[in-house]
């Protein structure tokens, strides 16, 4: 009998100082199989553009070490907000997403992840979430083969995606659908209200995600164990087995084969316990 190859790709949000380059070392030296990075200063709205040299090296150590594009989940900068009720502040977001856009062709990524959008109290929900389909289809229209990946929230302040439904309703509003896709990350699910911890909340949660979005558009996951309890609505992410989620879920998840294939990504705080997470998730599967 010869074992069953995993088929889970997990990594971690990786560092990329002193170049985007540097970021597939970064992975490997964890032994991951898929990675996150920033492809510019996520805390600045401006960063000098990819120089060819680092354009080049990123995808020679990507080949390297086997980092196809659809193992690869870029995100982008945390100040972006494309549902803004502010034309100057939704033209400032808009102009940075495009950039952080491009930049994913000019690496050959095929996928951006990032947080839809917040009202701040100024528009209504619809509104926000009508913006934000807006800023998608403007974006998409002026690249191509790059998906627009809507992260789901913990739901902190006026952030909206927080239910699955919202984030249909953006989806509904995207004119390209095939370039449109969704990543779930594990402690804004459980902080947004929807328990996960036990298999009976597992199981009802990812069957209603895939009645309400569908799991045909799922390009990607974060898997962060939470500081903060179901429906906090409050975004603190903790390592592995040491905040509340337990290890059910994550047994759950790395034993179901929706889960397959697409980049799942570490974004816990103590990156020095990355190696043994990977290990540690691996090793919950039963192959």
């Amino acid at each position: 009998m010869g074992e069953r190859t995993s088929h889970k790709k997990i990594g971690a949000h990786v560092s990329s100082a002193g170049g985007v380059e540097n970021a597939p070392l970064n992975a490997s030296a964890i032994g991951a199989k898929a990675f996150a990075l920033f492809t510019k200063n996520q805390r600045q709205w401006k960063s000098a553009p990819l120089s060819e040299k680092s354009i080049e090296l990123f995808k020679v150590r990507c080949e390297e070490f086997g980092y196809t594009p659809d193992l690869i989940l870029p995100h982008d900068s945390y100040l972006i907000n494309l549902g803004h009720p502010e034309k100057e502040g939704l033209e400032k977001s808009r102009d940075s997403f495009l950039d952080e856009m491009r930049r994913c062709e000019q690496l050959g990524l095929d996928r951006l992840n990032f947080h839809p959008g917040s009202h701040l109290n100024a528009i209504s929900v619809d509104e926000c979430l009508a913006r934000i389909a807006d800023s998608i289809n403007w974006a998409l229209e002026q690249t191509e083969g790059v998906t627009a990946v809507i992260e789901n929230t913990a739901g902190q302040g006026t952030n909206l995606g927080y239910t699955f439904e919202q984030i249909a309703q953006i989806i509904s509003l995207v004119d390209d659908k095939s370039r449109v896709g969704v990543c779930i990350d594990t402690a804004h699910t459980l902080e947004a209200g929807y328990e996960i911890r036990t298999k009976e909340g597992f199981e009802s949660t990812f069957s209603h995600f895939d009645e309400v979005i569908g799991f045909s558009y799922l390009r990607g996951m974060h898997i962060n164990d939470s500081k903060k309890d179901l429906a906090s609505h409050v975004d603190r992410h903790d390592n592995i087995g040491k905040g509340v989620m337990g290890m059910t879920m994550f047994e759950l998840l790395m034993n179901d084969s929706r889960f397959d294939n697409i980049p799942l990504i570490l974004e816990t705080p103590d990156a020095s316990e990355w190696p043994e997470e990977i290990k540690l998730l691996y090793s919950l599967e039963k192959l």
